[in-house]
């Protein structure tokens, strides 16, 4: 099953979650409810994932849906950017995760460096926002959106954490495994390409 498939189901997913938000009518919830659960079996279905697992990613939330926001810090020291090693994975990605309640996309930013890299920046600019699913691989059962922020290190040094087990600027001609499910190596050259353009616009799609 391709693309198309993931878009309808994630589609239902949407409308039986905003049916179980704004319905009050107990056999409406029901029928929403049975949709969702629906949703979940055949996401689960073509992805090869339990039920049990897609349940947890695909319906835990209430509310009108919408995408959630992920935040990737481009931090460039002369010709070469910084990323940090995943110590569940031992790839490597730009500083960023998810955008916590509370904070905005400048503050995650900031801290998601400070927490992953151990430094203190200052965002310069946007670089882009994207579709997650348009951009990166596996698809989600979810929507995404990744903004990717120009930022200049101010001070720090990398110390182990929960998260990442070591930092390192690289070349683009010289980057090492990447998490390609967080940045793919077009993403890692638009960052480049940013960073060498004062005149950049700031891409969105």
């Amino acid at each position: 099953m391709g693309a198309s498939w993931i878009d309808w189901i994630m589609e239902l997913q949407s409308i039986a979650q905003a049916g179980l938000f704004y319905s009050k009518d107990i056999y409406d919830r029901e029928r929403f409810e049975r949709v969702r659960e629906l949703s979940a079996e055949m996401m689960g279905k073509i992805s090869d994932l339990p039920v049990e697992t897609v349940r947890g990613l695909f319906c835990n939330e209430t509310g009108y849906q919408t995408p959630k926001l992920d935040t990737r810090a481009a931090i460039f020291r002369g010709g070469e950017i910084l990323l940090v090693k995943e110590k569940s994975t031992g790839t490597w990605s730009l500083p960023g995760g998810w955008v916590d309640v509370g904070e905005s996309v400048r503050s995650n930013t900031i801290k998601e460096v400070r927490e992953e890299a151990g430094l203190e920046v200052e965002p310069v600019s946007l670089i882009a926002v994207q579709d997650r699913n348009r951009h990166n691989r596996p698809r989600y059962a979810y929507g995404i959106c990744k903004i990717f922020v120009l930022c200049r290190a101010k001070s720090g040094s990398f110390a182990p954490n929960a998260e990442t087990s070591e930092s390192g600027f690289f070349a683009l001609g010289d980057l090492p495994e990447l998490a390609t499910e967080k940045n793919t190596f077009e993403q890692i050259r638009m960052c480049f390409e940013a960073h060498e353009n004062d005149d950049w616009v700031v891409l969105f799609d």
